[in-house]
C-alpha cells in the first residue's frame, strides 16, 4: 500500500487540494511503520511545494 500511495501522490501533486485529500486517505490506510516512511518520503519529495499541506496532514500523528 505504501508504494501505491506514493504513486498516487506523485500523480496528484499538481493540485494542492487533491494532494491533501489523497494524503489523508493514504494515512488512514497505512500501518504506523508505513506512515512514518510516507512522512519522511513526502517531506523529502514535496517539502518545497506542499509543506503546509504536509504539516496539516501529519500534525495529528505522534512523532
Amino acid at each position: 500500500m505504501l508504494e501505491y500511495a506514493k504513486t498516487i501522490l506523485e500523480k496528484v501533486s499538481f493540485d494542492r487540494s487533491l494532494f491533501e485529500k489523497e494524503l489523508r486517505k493514504a494515512i488512514k490506510s497505512l500501518i504506523p511503520k508505513e506512515i512514518h516512511a510516507l512522512r519522511s518520503w513526502c517531506y523529502e519529495r514535496f517539502g518545497d511545494t506542499h509543506h503546509s499541506s504536509l504539516n496539516k496532514c501529519f500534525a495529528m500523528l505522534p512523532g
